[in-house]
C-alpha cells in the first residue's frame, strides 16, 4: 500500500501545477494538519481514495469548513485495508487557542483511546500534528513535542508516527526520519510517501474504512 503523507505546506506540484494522473498511484493519503481545507478536498477529489486528517494548531477554519469529503480521525483508531492508524492532533500548550493541549490534557485523550487500540488489536501508524519531545521537536515552546508521545511509543510500539509542526525550513538540521525505540518517527512537512507491504485482507474489507469502537469513559 503506497500512502502520501501531507503536513503543514501545500504541495505545489500536486496543487498549483496538478496535472491528471498525478494522484493514481496512491492508496491513501494521511494528513498532519496545518493545511487549507480546500487542499485536502481538491486531493480527495483527484486521488480517489480516502483522505484522513488530525487537526494542527492553526486549522481553526476547520470547524466552519471542514475539508469535504475527507475524514477527521482525532481520537480514533481506524483499519484501512489491513493497516491501523490512530489520529492524535493538536500542539504542546503555547497561547490561548484550540487544538493545544497541556502534557495532562493529551495524557487524558491517549488514555481514553485504550479501548479502541484494544479493539484493533495495536496500531501501526500514530499521525499526529507535533512530534514526541526531544524526537524531531525544537527548544522553542511553540515547537516542543509532547513527552506524552514518547510515553505512547514505549508502550504500544507502533511501527510509524507521522507527524509535522516543524517546519524542515526552520533549520539546517532538521531531518525527516529519526528512530525511537521500534518506532520509525517522520517529518512529513509538505509531503512524504510511504510504501507498505500489502496485507491479507477479506475481499470486503478490502478500500474500506474500518472504525474501532469508542465507550464512554470517566476522567
Amino acid at each position: 500500500m503506497k500512502i502520501l503523507a501531507i503536513s503543514d505546506e501545500e504541495c505545489p506540484a500536486l496543487w498549483d501545477y496538478y496535472v491528471p494522473g498525478r494522484l493514481s498511484e496512491y492508496d491513501l493519503i494521511l494528513s498532519s494538519g496545518d493545511l487549507k481545507a480546500s487542499y485536502l478536498s481538491f486531493l480527495v477529489t483527484m486521488a480517489r481514495c480516502p483522505v484522513l486528517y488530525v487537526h494542527g494548531n492553526h486549522d481553526t477554519r476547520y470547524a466552519q469548513q471542514p475539508p469535504e469529503g475527507c475524514d477527521c480521525i482525532d481520537d480514533r483508531v481506524v483499519t484501512y485495508n489491513g493497516v491501523r492508524i490512530l489520529g492524535l492532533g493538536g500542539c504542546v500548550w503555547y497561547h490561548s487557542g484550540p487544538h493545544q493541549f497541556t502534557e495532562k490534557e493529551m495524557r487524558r485523550r491517549i488514555r481514553k483511546l485504550r479501548y479502541q487500540i484494544w479493539k484493533a488489536g495495536g496500531v501501526d501508524i500514530v499521525v499526529t500534528h507535533a512530534p514526541p519531545h526531544g524526537v524531531g521537536s525544537l527548544d522553542d515552546h511553540a515547537h516542543q513535542g509532547f513527552e506524552a508521545f514518547l510515553e505512547f511509543l514505549d508502550k504500544y510500539r507502533p511501527q510509524y508516527l507521522l507527524h509535522g509542526h516543524v517546519h524542515l525550513r526552520y533549520g539546517t538540521d532538521q531531518t525527516r526520519e529519526r528512530t525511537y525505540g521500534e518506532t520509525k518517527v517522520i517529518n512529513v512537512c509538505e509531503r512524504y510517501v510511504l510504501d507498505l507491504p500489502d496485507r491479507p485482507v477479506p475481499e470486503k474489507m478490502r478500500n474500506q474504512l474500518i472504525w474501532a469502537k469508542k465507550i464512554r469513559q470517566e476522567d
